[in-house]
């Protein structure tokens, strides 16, 4: 028995022919995204631009401010002090020496000198050089291009080019508008933040080959009903099952946020982004592409010939609004 019926059964909105509006506001969002991107850049984490990272324990709550006058008399350049996790966990980050490995290890046993090891735990030292780091920024940007070409080509074989070109451009939107977010927010962009980009491609395109499922479905149980309105019943069909997963999905990254603590955090921020962006590029972006592509039905009409064939538009139409979901 259904309790709660959180998206009514039979929604009638047109979102195909709201695409102007979608379209608009996703270009001024990869437009923003580009421009913050190419003005301030982003704010690389250690695993990119190099340097030290050491984890640390305190046998009781950690005096952060008097930890960050400590380790910032070193003359080490920048240092962050962090907590994360319970009030005794503590992370420090300090720039790229300049000097190579030795003077990274050089730094690494000024810092262990100036905390000392009286009732600290150190359990984890990394430090990372910048031909590393060079390396990591080619395999991110590496990661995702072949990610994107890879959902590209397997949509492609799956429906039809059209399928295929929309989901890479609602796929791109998103990428796109993530890393501008970080961008403009300055929140640290690190290998976790790649892993977060490549969930939020898988966690879109998931969303988008549903849809696309249903539109070619609906392509060969309707012959004759128009485009637009085939399309909007496609995503109003879905919608249920879009909305639910997004909020449940979006429940568990806030309890991520507010209890995750800071090493997590900016992991479920990005997650949290790309959950609503690709929830909407979905059905804004992806779906409307279709009709900016001109679909052409006659691939899935053929060798496909029901008793529906032969039926007028306006029994198509007549079917397709009796709110039905087979």
């Amino acid at each position: 028995m259904r309790l709660l019926t959180v998206v009514p059964a039979v929604t009638t909105i047109d979102f195909v022919g709201k695409r102007k509006v979608a379209f608009t506001f996703s270009i001024l969002l990869i437009l923003a995204s580009v421009g913050a991107f190419l003005t301030q850049g982003l704010n690389l984490g250690i695993d990119f631009k190099g340097g030290v990272l050491i984890e640390v324990e305190t046998e009781g709550p950690a005096n952060i401010q008097e930890l960050r006058q400590t380790l910032g008399g070193l003359g080490l350049g920048e240092v962050q002090v962090q907590a994360f996790g319970a009030p005794n966990d503590v992370l420090i980050r300090v720039q790229q020496q300049e000097g190579g490995e030795k003077a990274q290890q050089a730094a690494i046993t000024a810092i262990k000198d100036a905390i000392g090891d009286t009732a600290i735990e150190y359990r984890r030292t990394e430090s990372v050089g910048p031909t590393v780091g060079a390396e990591l920024i080619k395999a991110a940007i590496l990661a995702v291009s072949l990610a994107l070409g890879a959902i590209l080509i397997y949509i492609w074989f799956r429906f039809e080019w059209q399928f295929g070109v929309g989901a890479v451009m609602a796929l791109s939107h998103d990428v796109i508008s993530t890393i501008g977010l970080f961008a403009i927010t300055q929140l640290e962009f690190n290998l976790a933040t790649v892993a977060a980009v490549l969930t939020i491609a898988g966690y879109s395109i998931n969303d988008t080959v549903v849809i696309y499922d249903r539109v070619r479905e609906e392509l060969r149980r309707y012959k004759k009903l128009a485009i637009p309105d085939l399309l909007n019943l496609a995503a109003n069909r879905t919608l249920s099952r879009t909305f639910l997963t997004s909020v449940t999905t979006l429940i568990a990254l806030i309890a991520l946020v507010i209890l995750g603590g800071p090493i997590i955090r900016d992991f479920a921020l990005a997650m949290i982004w790309g959950v609503v962006i690709g929830t909407y590029s979905s059905i804004f972006v992806a779906v409307p592409a279709l009709l900016l592509l001109n679909l052409n039905r006659a691939a899935f009409n053929s060798g496909d010939e029901s008793a529906e064939g032969g039926e007028s538009d306006e029994a198509d139409a007549a079917k397709a609004s009796d709110g039905q979901d087979d």
